[in-house]
């Protein structure tokens, strides 16, 4: 049983993202143990050294280490963000065949470890990789889990939060669909303290009420994009949303978070992974949460959905 594994976490690729996460892990103090895996493994090495001098300051003494695939097998739960990277002015969706074929071995390898936790997937395209992962795991659909619009959702809410003075854990709003360009902000339901969005925008005297939602959508939709042109790539925001997601799997929490899973007749879609509020626990997704979506959001959604299998389908002939 998973409740039995403790939580030991594999990490499997220590890029930009990988690393990050290592550090917010370790920060946060969400696992008793951390294993790192990596094709480099020199560098690798040279995170768990780093990471390890810093254990004093952390909040538990959390195990830090280099590993092997045959470290899976006892893992609570395996987070992989290895892979080939964006590239400026690529989109998520062209890194589906570079990516493809890494994960065909990375998730066989895992699986021949006996592995029998849950998988977190943090590469891009992250809800088509998300998919692979089930396929080639034939593990039980809640126990993998895509980051899905975990980062796109703390981007919408963060904006949200600048742009009405309150802190963004007082927004409550959401995106769903591809974690990418066809990705949809759900408007209909977003408030602040119970108070619709839409009631605030329309305080704004002199400002075009549907100009600034466009606006702020366009700003989350196509951050990822400005910050790749400014350092490569982005990581921080992503590594923290991944160690949120580790800590409502590992800590049983019964959170609402916005991730990839997939839909099996939730909001009318069946097989595709998919970014979508989702109840979080020890056994990974326990429950897809159907939120209220207007006409026009329900249509952008089924674009979404559309984008998505047409990029994956051919190789799943």
């Amino acid at each position: 049983m998973i409740e039995s594994r403790g939580n030991k976490v594999v990490l499997i690729g220590t890029g930009a993202v990988g690393s990050s996460y290592a550090f917010s892990m370790l920060n946060q103090g969400v696992c008793d143990e951390l294993v790192l895996i990596d094709l480099n493994e020199q560098k690798s090495m040279g995170d768990v050294m780093d990471l390890n001098h810093g254990v004093l300051y952390a909040p538990t003494s959390t195990k830090i280490s280099f590993g092997k695939y045959k470290d899976c097998f006892d893992a609570a739960l395996v987070v992989i963000c290895a892979g080939a990277n964006q590239k400026p002015g690529e989109t998520r969706l062209e890194l589906v065949e570079k990516n493809m074929a890494i994960f065909k071995n990375i998730v066989g390898q895992v699986m021949d470890s006996g592995f029998d936790g849950i998988f977190l997937i943090a590469t891009n395209p992250v809800d088509i990789l998300t998919y692979a992962t089930w396929k080639f795991s034939g593990l039980p659909k809640e126990r993998v889990i895509g980051s899905g619009t975990i980062l796109d959702t703390a981007r919408f809410r963060y904006l949200l939060g600048e742009n009405f003075g309150v802190a963004p854990h007082s927004v409550h709003a959401s995106i769903i669909g591809e974690h990418g360009d066809t990705e949809v902000a759900v408007w209909s339901s977003a408030n602040i303290a119970g108070i619709p969005l839409k009631d605030y925008l329309a305080k704004d005297e002199g400002e075009d009420q549907e100009e600034k939602m466009k606006e702020i959508a366009e700003q989350v939709r196509d951050a990822a994009y400005e910050i790749i042109e400014a350092k490569g790539s982005t990581y921080y925001g992503i590594a923290m949303g991944l160690t949120r997601i580790s800590r409502a799997i590992l800590q049983n929490q019964d959170v609402v978070l916005t991730v990839s899973a997939l839909l099996e007749g939730e909001f009318s879609h069946n097989d595709v992974y998919i970014g979508v509020p989702a109840v979080i626990n020890r056994q990974g997704v326990r429950d897809v949460v159907e939120i209220p979506l207007s006409e026009h959001e329900k249509e952008l959604f089924d674009h979404s959905v559309h984008t998505i299998k047409k990029a994956q389908e051919p190789f799943w002939k």
